[in-house]
Protein backbone atom coordinates (compact mmCIF):
# COMPACT_ATOMS: atom_id res chain seq x y z
CA UNK A 1 0.00 0.00 0.00
CA UNK A 2 1.04 3.26 -0.78
CA UNK A 3 0.94 5.84 1.45
CA UNK A 4 -0.13 8.88 -0.03
CA UNK A 5 0.70 11.67 2.78
CA UNK A 6 4.39 10.47 1.09
CA UNK A 7 3.43 10.95 -2.58
CA UNK A 8 2.11 13.77 -1.37
CA UNK A 9 5.35 15.10 0.16
CA UNK A 10 7.43 14.09 -3.09
CA UNK A 11 4.94 16.09 -5.17
CA UNK A 12 5.42 19.76 -3.12
CA UNK A 13 9.37 18.50 -2.84
CA UNK A 14 9.18 18.00 -7.28
CA UNK A 15 7.50 21.32 -7.47
CA UNK A 16 9.86 23.28 -5.47
CA UNK A 17 12.79 22.46 -7.04
CA UNK A 18 14.26 22.83 -10.23
CA UNK A 19 14.19 18.84 -10.65
CA UNK A 20 11.91 17.86 -13.61
CA UNK A 21 11.12 14.45 -12.19
CA UNK A 22 11.68 11.52 -9.68
CA UNK A 23 11.21 7.96 -9.53
CA UNK A 24 11.14 5.52 -6.67
CA UNK A 25 11.14 2.24 -6.53
CA UNK A 26 10.58 -0.08 -3.15
CA UNK A 27 11.87 -3.60 -2.24
CA UNK A 28 8.42 -4.62 -2.65
CA UNK A 29 8.73 -3.96 -6.62
CA UNK A 30 6.76 -0.68 -6.37
CA UNK A 31 7.39 2.31 -8.37
CA UNK A 32 6.59 5.86 -8.40
CA UNK A 33 7.38 8.24 -11.41
CA UNK A 34 6.60 11.86 -11.07
CA UNK A 35 7.77 14.52 -13.57
CA UNK A 36 6.41 17.70 -13.83
CA UNK A 37 6.32 19.46 -17.12
CA UNK A 38 5.57 23.42 -18.24
CA UNK A 39 1.88 22.10 -19.26
CA UNK A 40 1.10 19.67 -16.31
CA UNK A 41 2.32 16.93 -14.00
CA UNK A 42 1.32 13.59 -15.53
CA UNK A 43 1.80 10.29 -13.98
CA UNK A 44 3.38 7.10 -15.91
CA UNK A 45 0.97 4.19 -15.86
CA UNK A 46 1.17 1.37 -17.76
CA UNK A 47 -2.41 0.34 -18.45
CA UNK A 48 -3.91 -2.17 -21.31
CA UNK A 49 -5.79 0.09 -24.48
CA UNK A 50 -8.49 -1.52 -26.48
CA UNK A 51 -7.83 -1.33 -30.02
CA UNK A 52 -9.54 1.16 -32.50
CA UNK A 53 -12.71 0.14 -34.14
CA UNK A 54 -12.40 0.48 -37.94
CA UNK A 55 -13.51 3.32 -39.79
CA UNK A 56 -17.20 2.83 -40.72
CA UNK A 57 -17.99 2.45 -44.16
CA UNK A 58 -20.60 4.69 -46.45
CA UNK A 59 -23.87 3.13 -46.70
CA UNK A 60 -24.44 0.36 -49.20
CA UNK A 61 -25.97 1.66 -52.30
CA UNK A 62 -29.58 1.37 -52.53
CA UNK A 63 -30.55 -2.56 -54.67
CA UNK A 64 -31.24 -2.53 -58.44
CA UNK A 65 -35.12 -2.96 -59.07
CA UNK A 66 -35.91 -1.69 -55.51
CA UNK A 67 -38.44 1.05 -55.59
CA UNK A 68 -37.51 4.85 -55.28
CA UNK A 69 -36.91 5.95 -51.52
CA UNK A 70 -36.01 2.47 -50.16
CA UNK A 71 -32.76 0.87 -50.21
CA UNK A 72 -31.03 -2.70 -49.55
CA UNK A 73 -31.31 -3.29 -46.14
CA UNK A 74 -27.09 -3.51 -45.35
CA UNK A 75 -25.70 -6.24 -42.45
CA UNK A 76 -25.32 -5.26 -39.87
CA UNK A 77 -21.68 -4.11 -38.43
CA UNK A 78 -19.41 -6.41 -37.27
CA UNK A 79 -18.26 -5.70 -33.53
CA UNK A 80 -14.60 -5.35 -33.48
CA UNK A 81 -12.79 -7.81 -32.44
CA UNK A 82 -11.43 -6.40 -28.74
CA UNK A 83 -7.55 -6.48 -28.54
CA UNK A 84 -6.38 -5.15 -25.35
CA UNK A 85 -2.94 -3.71 -25.84
CA UNK A 86 -0.03 -2.12 -23.32
CA UNK A 87 1.58 1.19 -23.78
CA UNK A 88 5.20 1.55 -23.40
CA UNK A 89 5.53 5.36 -22.67
CA UNK A 90 8.14 7.79 -22.72
CA UNK A 91 9.60 8.34 -19.06
CA UNK A 92 11.03 11.70 -20.24
CA UNK A 93 11.23 14.68 -22.80
CA UNK A 94 14.25 13.99 -24.86
CA UNK A 95 14.86 12.85 -28.84
CA UNK A 96 13.63 9.52 -29.28
CA UNK A 97 16.50 7.10 -30.81
CA UNK A 98 15.54 3.70 -32.31
CA UNK A 99 18.93 2.20 -33.35
CA UNK A 100 21.85 2.57 -31.26
CA UNK A 101 23.82 4.65 -34.25
CA UNK A 102 22.51 6.73 -37.49
CA UNK A 103 21.82 4.16 -39.82
CA UNK A 104 21.82 0.86 -37.63
CA UNK A 105 19.50 -1.83 -37.14
CA UNK A 106 16.86 -0.85 -34.93
CA UNK A 107 16.25 -2.31 -31.15
CA UNK A 108 12.72 -3.29 -32.08
CA UNK A 109 10.59 -3.45 -34.81
CA UNK A 110 6.67 -4.05 -35.85
CA UNK A 111 6.30 -7.94 -34.98
CA UNK A 112 9.01 -8.43 -32.87
CA UNK A 113 8.84 -10.76 -29.79
CA UNK A 114 10.03 -8.45 -26.63
CA UNK A 115 10.80 -9.47 -23.01
CA UNK A 116 10.98 -7.46 -19.84
CA UNK A 117 14.08 -5.94 -19.54
CA UNK A 118 15.15 -5.67 -23.69
CA UNK A 119 16.27 -2.45 -24.98
CA UNK A 120 13.83 -0.88 -27.32
CA UNK A 121 14.69 2.56 -27.86
CA UNK A 122 17.44 5.30 -27.09
CA UNK A 123 16.48 9.06 -25.21
CA UNK A 124 18.21 11.51 -25.28
CA UNK A 125 17.68 13.87 -22.75
CA UNK A 126 20.54 16.84 -21.85
CA UNK A 127 23.49 15.11 -24.27
CA UNK A 128 23.03 11.37 -22.71
CA UNK A 129 21.70 8.52 -23.90
CA UNK A 130 19.12 6.84 -21.86
CA UNK A 131 18.56 3.36 -22.64
CA UNK A 132 14.44 2.72 -22.24
CA UNK A 133 14.21 -1.02 -20.84
CA UNK A 134 10.59 -2.72 -21.65
CA UNK A 135 8.65 -3.15 -19.00
CA UNK A 136 6.52 -5.58 -20.24
CA UNK A 137 6.28 -8.80 -22.60
CA UNK A 138 4.37 -9.43 -26.07
CA UNK A 139 4.65 -8.75 -29.25
CA UNK A 140 5.49 -5.17 -30.95
CA UNK A 141 2.24 -4.18 -32.30
CA UNK A 142 3.00 -0.61 -33.09
CA UNK A 143 5.89 2.03 -32.31
CA UNK A 144 4.58 5.40 -32.65
CA UNK A 145 7.63 7.54 -32.32
CA UNK A 146 9.61 8.28 -35.39
CA UNK A 147 13.43 7.91 -35.45
CA UNK A 148 15.67 11.11 -34.43
CA UNK A 149 12.07 13.10 -33.37
CA UNK A 150 11.54 14.84 -30.34
CA UNK A 151 9.09 12.58 -27.57
CA UNK A 152 7.07 14.13 -24.55
CA UNK A 153 7.16 12.14 -20.95
CA UNK A 154 4.06 9.97 -20.60
CA UNK A 155 3.82 10.11 -24.89
CA UNK A 156 3.09 6.55 -26.26
CA UNK A 157 6.15 5.34 -27.89
CA UNK A 158 5.03 1.53 -28.57
CA UNK A 159 1.81 -0.84 -28.46
CA UNK A 160 2.25 -4.21 -27.29
CA UNK A 161 -0.04 -7.23 -27.66
CA UNK A 162 1.10 -8.95 -24.19
CA UNK A 163 -1.03 -12.29 -25.40
CA UNK A 164 0.64 -11.94 -29.56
Amino acid sequence: MIDLRYVKKLVDMLDGSSVDSIEISTEKGVRIRIAKTSQQRQFHVAAPVAAAPPAASPAAPSAAGAPAGESAAAPPPREPERVHLLEVKSPMVGTFYAAPEPGGKPYVAVGDRIRRGQVLCIIEAMKIMNELESEVEGVVKEISAQDAHPVEYGQVLFRVDPNG
